[in-house]
């Protein structure tokens, strides 16, 4: 295993999870899926998913549609140290984070993304590092126990680890929740939970 096939979100409504992913998002089943589950679970569940996008137009495209598909929004769409970037909550609970490192716009703007990020909001970071690197994925970047970003393939989701505090602040959420993740992760090899509970699954036949 050495990236992230694809991702599904466990929801109570598949039909419109479905549906706001398309028109927020124009995403299909290929990357982020969805399926039935009504596992109880409260807060914050200990991830986000990134969109990385190439300017800032294209983060204001992409934020207005999910807004106006149902997202409710946690951090308004704003420049930083970093770039520009915005987090929203879509209606079945997962946030995402639309961002640029760019500062200005060169083209005209799209909902055109380069990358979706899957941030893992883990306890201890060099042991959930370790144990990923056992399961055969490559690190990228790391910096100490604070930040881990795996290699990832075209095509495939990014997988990076974060302390579950910072993530809940980048989110603008609070770090608090219990029960399930609402997450699957679906990958080459054996089935596994990672030390977090984060569930893996082998890659579904296409």
């Amino acid at each position: 295993m050495n990236s992230i096939d694809s991702v599904t979100l466990e929801v109570a409504d598949t039909e419109a999870a479905a549906r706001f992913y398309s028109d927020a998002f124009g995403l299909d089943a290929s990357r982020v899926g969805v399926r039935a589950s009504d596992a109880p679970t409260t807060g914050f569940r200990g991830f986000t998913l990134s969109l990385v996008v190439a300017q800032p137009g294209n983060v204001d495209a992409l934020f207005a549609s999910a807004v106006e598909a149902g997202a409710t929004v946690l951090k308004p769409a704003a420049k930083s140290l970093w770039g520009y970037g915005g987090v929203v909550r879509a209606p079945d609970g997962t946030v995402w984070q639309i961002a640029t490192s760019a500062k200005k716009d060169t083209a005209p703007a799209t909902r055109d993304f380069d990358e979706i990020v899957l941030l893992l909001g883990v306890e201890d970071v060099k042991a959930t590092k370790k144990f990923y690197v056992e399961q055969g994925m490559t690190v990228g970047k790391s910096f100490g126990g604070k930040y881990v970003e795996f290699a990832s393939e075209p095509g495939t989701v990014k997988l990076s680890l974060y302390k579950r505090r910072a993530l809940a602040k980048v989110a603008g959420v609070p770090a608090e929740g219990t029960g399930s993740h609402r997450l699957v992760l679906s990958g080459a090899g054996r089935p596994f939970d990672d030390p977090d509970g984060f569930a893996w699954v082998p890659e579904p036949s296409r």
